[in-house]
């Protein structure tokens, strides 16, 4: 009893001393925040460094965006210009020949007439101009097949309807035999490369009787 009323005492005498339990209890709040305070500050710390990046990497993304703009424009720019060298060199290919194909047309048209006024019997000729001549038909006919393996083609609408794309009218025949605005008469051929005119066909086309006779009056 002596032992208790002395403890009794003590506690008495020093009333703001922590008990034992009380000692544990406040060492361990105390531990148990001091790592929730480093995580806030840790977490803040990423806050500021995120920002602090997005801030530097905004002027870099807009320099890679301007780079990856030029170079998408840089590589259409390309593609195009290949698609118009890729064009002109397949037309130059096709229409290269228009300009020495329209100088040639008059020698062969002249070709062709001297052609026309050989005769077909040639028993009674002189064996030189026999053979001359047979030569100048083959020379004909070796040229029209070179035309046509270049693509050009002769244009000889006799009975054909009139076409203003390819024939040019040089004179109008009345007769009611044919309907009006065909090609009656063939007064020269005309030649096409591929699909480009070189020279028109001159024709004469026909119109009605009754009409050149009211047109007279």
């Amino acid at each position: 009893m002596s032992q208790i009323a002395e403890e009794n005492a003590k506690q008495q005498a020093n009333p703001e001393e922590p008990q034992p339990e009380a000692e544990a209890e406040t060492q361990a709040h105390t531990e148990n925040s001091q790592p929730q305070s480093d995580n806030a500050a840790d977490q803040t710390d990423e806050q500021t460094a995120d920002h602090t990046a997005e801030e530097a990497g905004g002027p870099v993304l807009a320099e890679r965006d301007s780079l990856k703009d030029q170079l998408l424009r840089l590589m259409a720019e390309t593609e195009n210009l290949r698609k118009r060298t890729d064009k002109e060199i397949a037309s130059s290919k096709k229409y290269g020949a228009v300009g020495l194909a329209r100088d040639l047309l008059a020698s062969f048209d002249n070709l062709e007439k001297a052609v026309e006024l050989i005769p077909e019997d040639k028993s009674g000729l002189d064996e030189t101009i026999k053979n001359i001549l047979i030569g100048v038909e083959m020379t004909a006919r070796e040229i029209t097949t070179t035309l046509e393996r270049h693509g050009i083609t002769v244009i000889a609408p006799q009975d054909e309807k009139f076409d203003y794309n390819l024939h040019q009218a040089m004179f109008e025949v009345p007769t009611d035999e044919v309907e009006a605005g065909m090609v009656v008469t063939l007064v020269q051929k005309g030649y096409q490369l591929h699909d480009r005119l070189l020279r028109p066909a001159m024709v004469g086309v026909s119109k009605p009787a009754g009409q050149a006779k009211s047109e007279d009056k």
